[in-house]
């Protein structure tokens, strides 16, 4: 018989009652708060077309790596989850999907997928082989229905604004018809995240360049080209309503090398002759290039390294990117950021915020640089990090170097729409408990955390991110 789905008012608050009380009291106060994400990965065309979603396994498996990867580890092949050449039968990626439920237990995906099943769709049970029929019938009518349209759905998650990823070779037509629809109320805006034109020895560096070139109207076929069609799309951006940039690189390293060397660097790159050693300066120095074009124009600069894409070769080449097997690597910040720090760290007009998949770094690094310099936030824990005790260690790792107002405010980072509302709770769940740890040890009046429980979903993450009141 599959079990009964009860999410309860009191999950994830600390296990001690005393605890708990003040917990769930500082939860009861942000609940219902907006939210805000200023980072993440929901296509602005799903709110532009306001169509109804596929079907329960286009919504709710195939697209969310998370779900892909975690299957796939036991056994189920990619193919059977709708990622294959041959289009899958999506009651059968369903039943696939159901029935391996059990296998994510203690997980935060099954959190997020508990409270998005009941609270969001209103299923009163787990998946399972046996009802794996009845679920994806019951969520196919959800999804027919008017209210479960985008649109509909972003009102009832209270989302106040909603940060997408988009190349800078985007012409960002979405993100423009949305804000030029008279029948559209919510604001969505683009990130500008320059990944693809970073580092010349990747196999897809000359063709982003060309890209970029038809979209800018700069020919990128120098280094100082590259820079210059950069700053334009950036100001493109800005004007779309950007207040950010994201980039995720291996290393952190950031180091400005000589004109005339990276001018070499890029012809022998766009002539596919590009030694290892000549890639990582143009990669340091490209770094360098974009922390000092953020002091300049205000976006603020997201930095996320220590990620080894696409490890297993072959399901890379069958299934494309974004099928689980991104991995974590050790990370440093502090010597490889050293030069960036000392050019902008202390101006003004500069913002960097930090996230990392190697969690030794937030109180070894990442605190500690939050800690003396004005530009620099601690990012939320991201990806392999945020689950309930992810978040739980993130807070005890920074809050001793860095404070609660030198970190950034929880992001979703997701593509997966339907589990937004999920992923903010947990976080406001987790520093609820955080808090009320600190306020019944006698380390914060409760007074105080109730102010800071509302700044880390509100007014905090609009500083951080320059989005405004």
């Amino acid at each position: 018989m599959p079990v009964r789905l009860s999410a309860s008012p009191d999950r994830l608050l600390p296990a001690d009652a005393a605890v708990r009380r003040i917990a769930a009291e500082l939860h009861a106060a942000v609940a219902d708060a907006p939210i805000v994400s200023p980072h993440g990965h929901v296509d602005a065309r799903l709110l532009l077309d306001d169509r109804p979603f596929a079907d329960p396994s286009d919504l709710l498996v195939t697209p969310d790596h998370y779900v892909l990867r975690l299957l796939h580890a036991h056994g189920v092949p990619l193919d059977a989850l709708g990622r294959g050449a041959t289009a899958a039968d999506p009651r059968e990626v369903w039943r696939a999907f159901a029935a391996h439920w059990h296998m994510f237990a203690g997980t935060p995906v099954r959190v997020w997928l508990e409270d998005t099943l009941q609270n969001v769709i209103g299923l009163q049970r787990h998946p399972s082989a046996a009802n794996a029929d009845d679920q994806f019938d019951a969520i196919s009518a959800w999804i027919a229905e008017p209210a479960s349209h985008p649109r509909r759905l972003f009102e009832r998650f209270r989302i106040d604004v909603l940060a997408t990823t988009d190349d800078p070779a985007d012409d960002l037509a979405a993100h423009r018809a949305l804000a030029g629809d008279a029948t559209w109320h919510g604001r969505v805006i683009p990130t500008f995240r320059p990944d693809r034109y970073l580092d010349p020895s990747a196999p897809g560096w000359r063709a982003a360049l060309d890209d970029l070139t038809a979209a800018s109207g700069t020919d990128c076929g120098t280094h100082a080209g590259l820079v210059a069609a950069l700053e334009a799309r950036r100001a493109f951006f800005r004007a779309a309503g950007a207040t950010s940039t994201d980039t995720g690189v291996v290393e952190a390293w950031a180091v400005r090398a000589d004109t005339a060397e990276l001018e070499r660097i890029h012809a022998a790159a766009r002539a596919g002759d590009v030694t290892a050693s000549d890639a990582a300066a143009y990669r340091a120095h490209m770094l360098w290039e974009l922390a000092r074009m953020s002091s300049e124009d205000g976006l603020v600069m997201q930095l996320h390294p220590g990620v080894l894409r696409n490890h297993h070769t072959p399901t890379l080449q069958r299934f494309g990117p974004d099928t689980g097997h991104d991995l974590p690597l050790p990370t440093s910040y502090s010597v490889p950021l050293r030069e960036l720090l000392r050019d902008f760290g202390t101006d003004p007009g500069f913002r960097l915020v930090l996230f990392t998949v190697d969690e030794t770094s937030f109180s070894r690094e990442i605190a500690p640089l939050a800690g003396f310099y004005p530009s620099v936030f601690a990012g939320a824990p991201w990806w392999f990090l945020d689950s309930p005790d992810g978040i739980r260690r993130y807070r005890e790792a920074v809050t001793d170097s860095a404070g609660f107002y030198k970190t950034s405010g929880f992001i979703d980072d997701t593509r997966a729409f339907l589990s937004i509302p999920a992923r903010h709770d947990v976080a406001r769940r987790m520093d609820a408990g955080w808090l009320a740890t600190l306020v019944a040890t006698g380390r914060l009046p409760e007074a105080e955390a109730h102010v800071i429980a509302a700044d880390l979903v509100g007014a905090l993450p609009r500083q951080v991110f320059r989005l405004g009141d």
